[in-house]
């Protein structure tokens, strides 16, 4: 082996010695050996019964019809998790051609962290007494669903696990509820329906 190809060789030994190192720093950081597969964190997934994510939701929980809360599932929530938090909320208001404002829906904070879901018309009973509600753009605590004036419009349920449990907030509107979970948000999950009156 000549003299430039020692050079090279070394160089390639000296980089894949650092390489092996850095990957052992961040096995020992994670707790996890390198592709150890069976011990992956699968992410907080939130989902409903009642509609698909990014499919219309039935007529039945809107102002059209019966005006209450879908079935919602979550599963995935982290470990440290102290509480949860779920906003529902429309960016497209009030035209999804030209919004100007997001219109809030729903705000429950200091959900259960060993909760799983919230049963179709939800009224903030039959859970841990710690269990709030907050002011949507109705003035009004509970849900309020979709009364779109004009188009088709989003509805973002965004499930939120904190790693607190939040103190009483007195019935906050969700910028008030935004700020207190600064900070405490372990993980973050959503589902999209979408909804037009005919």
């Amino acid at each position: 082996m000549d003299i430039r190809a020692r050079r090279i060789y070394r160089i390639w030994a000296a980089v894949m010695g650092i390489t092996l190192i850095c990957i052992s720093v961040v096995a020992a950081k994670t707790g996890l050996p390198p592709d150890n597969k069976e011990n992956i964190v699968m992410p907080m997934i939130i989902k409903s019964s009642s509609f698909n994510h990014d499919g219309d939701i039935p007529a039945r929980h809107t102002c059209d019809g019966l005006n209450i809360s879908p079935m919602l599932e979550w599963s995935g929530v982290p470990a440290g998790t102290k509480s949860l938090a779920l906003i529902v909320d429309d960016p497209d208001a009030p035209d999804p051609e030209a919004p100007r404002m997001t219109w809030v829906h729903w705000v429950v904070y200091n959900i259960p962290s060993d909760t799983n879901g919230l049963p179709e018309t939800f009224t903030g009973e039959g859970l841990h007494s710690g269990t709030m509600q907050g002011l949507n753009d109705w003035h009004r605590t509970g849900y309020q669903g979709p009364c779109p004036p004009i188009g088709k419009h989003r509805y973002y349920f965004k499930l939120y696990a904190l790693d607190t449990i939040l103190p009483d907030l007195k019935i906050p509107v969700k910028s008030a509820l935004e700020k207190a979970m600064q900070g405490h948000i372990l993980s973050r999950s959503e589902l999209l329906g979408r909804y037009q009156r005919k």
